[in-house]
């Protein structure tokens, strides 16, 4: 596997530590202490990139740390671009958490920029499939050198994530390894039992049924893990719409392989997926998501597992098979539980 990537580059902005007791002087009057609400937030500072992977350092994480997620909730991750207070986050960072897999070249970018010269920048999907095991596909095709970047579509990858996430933090903050390792501990379990969910409720699809035809291909580790036959995706790999060509083909394909039902994707809301349904006869459900959290923030759904809870059950109800598997699956955080 490879190592964690840290940049060597200069800060453009400083920040300010100070240890101890901070005090105040008035004139005249004997040094008060200063209230809770201005003193400065000791806790490690960790930066992450997309919703899912925020939300899965959190759990890991608690609030123990200091947690920024740069991409604001909706934003579509793919075209995310960050603002000048995206580089003070970085600049104050101690740690920054990314996807890799060249995900977020633009925060690579501004990382290199912004951020200390001790700042540790883990790229875990560069740390959890070797080169060889990378997946290019239509979206994603050999000849661009852009692997599929949706490792944590595949909860069995997401563990390898939680595992770096948990040795990083302890690494960086020595006094809090113990609660690290306990949230990691709890945050597995979850994760297991999210998969072994998530396969019970794919094996319940008909046989002639276990095809996914996606827009977006966020889904080339994902189907494969659950035994779901990849058909293809309908976003080319800028991102645009297929062109007329490609969109002939593509409903060719459709009817030869007597594809059912078309997966849309929140994130990439496009009419042309309506024109493939009409002109093949496919049900279009457009409701699938990779970075996009589920329910509004606090909510218990609102989770990287209430996302894919919520992902299995729409394709598994939509191509036939019974996703009573999944409702045991507790989709709130981790460090809300009681042990």
């Amino acid at each position: 596997m490879m190592q964690p990537r840290t940049w060597m580059s200069r800060r453009h902005f400083m920040r300010l530590g100070m240890a101890g007791t901070l005090w105040v002087i008035a004139a005249g009057c004997a040094p008060v202490p200063a209230s809770p609400a201005s003193l400065p937030d000791e806790r490690l500072r960790v930066v992450t990139t997309v919703a899912p992977l925020t939300n899965i350092v959190y759990n890991v994480s608690g609030d123990a740390v200091s947690l920024h997620g740069l991409v604001p909730p909706g934003v579509n991750s793919h075209t995310f671009e960050p603002s000048p207070s995206d580089a003070r986050e970085l600049a104050d960072a101690d740690v920054v958490f990314l996807n890799g897999l060249q995900l977020e070249a633009l925060v690579m970018d501004l990382v290199a920029a912004n951020a200390d010269a001790d700042v540790r920048v883990i790229e875990l999907g560069d740390m959890t499939l070797d080169a060889g095991e990378w997946v290019f596909d239509f979206s994603y095709p050999e000849s661009g050198s852009l692997p599929n970047p949706h490792l944590w579509m595949n909860p069995q990858l997401t563990i390898r994530y939680v595992e770096v996430i948990r040795d990083v933090l302890s690494e960086a903050a020595p006094e809090l390894a113990e609660e690290f390792a306990e949230n990691g501990r709890l945050y597995l379990a979850r994760l297991q039992e999210l998969d072994a969910a998530i396969a019970a409720a794919m094996d319940t699809i008909p046989a002639d049924q276990r095809r996914l035809l996606t827009y977006h291909d966020s889904w080339a580790y994902f189907g494969p893990h659950y035994g779901l036959a990849l058909i293809g995706a309908v976003q080319p790999s800028d991102l645009a719409d297929p062109s007329p060509r490609e969109l002939a083909a593509l409903i060719q394909q459709i009817r030869d392989e007597n594809v059912s039902v078309i997966f849309g994707s929140q994130e990439f809301p496009s009419s042309v997926l309506e024109v493939i349904a009409r002109e093949t006869g496919a049900r279009l459900e457009s409701s699938l998501s990779d970075d996009v959290l589920p329910g509004e923030p606090g909510a218990p759904e609102h989770t990287y597992v209430g996302m894919m809870v919520r992902n299995a059950r729409i394709i598994t109800e939509a191509l036939g098979g019974d996703a009573s598997a999944l409702d045991a699956v507790r989709s709130d955080n981790i460090s809300a539980d009681s042990g």
